[in-house]
């Protein structure tokens, strides 16, 4: 398994990479397998949901379960293993325990990420005509395809 540090740290490179290398320099592949295990650990949708919250600021499990949905045992078990990777950390505050990102990196790919995907999906409803078909094929265009990018 991939330690925190390890994940942290490949996050860093590759955001590193990306800002400060040509887009036709990559970065090594142990970078990438490093890079891609700490976005397999945010491939839940619920726990992206728990790190978009602890990016804006510490919450304790109650008020996460209530934000996200979910139950308090199935929020508890992503924290341990967002906790286990290293992406959260978690402190006492009295008789409860309040979690945490410390990492800005980690928050502004998250951030980054669904800000993006938010824009796009407004891009496409504010560029489709009527109730979001398309006049070839009568369908739905397929998600992620707005303005022939894919994502």
């Amino acid at each position: 398994m991939t330690t925190g540090a390890e994940v942290r740290e490949a996050i860093g490179a590759v955001i590193g990479a990306a800002a400060a290398t040509a887009p036709d320099d990559m970065p090594g592949p142990e970078v990438m397998d490093q890079a891609a295990a700490a976005f397999g650990m945010l491939a839940s949708p619920t726990r992206l949901q728990i790190v978009w919250i602890l990016a804006g600021g510490e919450c304790d499990v109650t008020g996460l379960a209530e934000q996200v949905g979910g139950t308090l045992p199935a929020v508890s078990q992503h924290l341990a293993k967002l906790r286990l990777a290293g992406l959260v950390r978690s402190r006492r505050e009295g008789r409860r325990q309040v979690y945490l990102v410390d990492d800005p990196y980690l928050a502004a790919v998250v951030r980054l990420m669904v800000s993006q995907l938010s824009a796009q999906e407004q891009d496409v409803e504010a560029e489709s005509d009527g109730p979001g078909l398309s006049a070839v094929s009568g369908t739905h265009p397929p998600k992620g395809l707005a303005r022939g990018h894919i994502v």
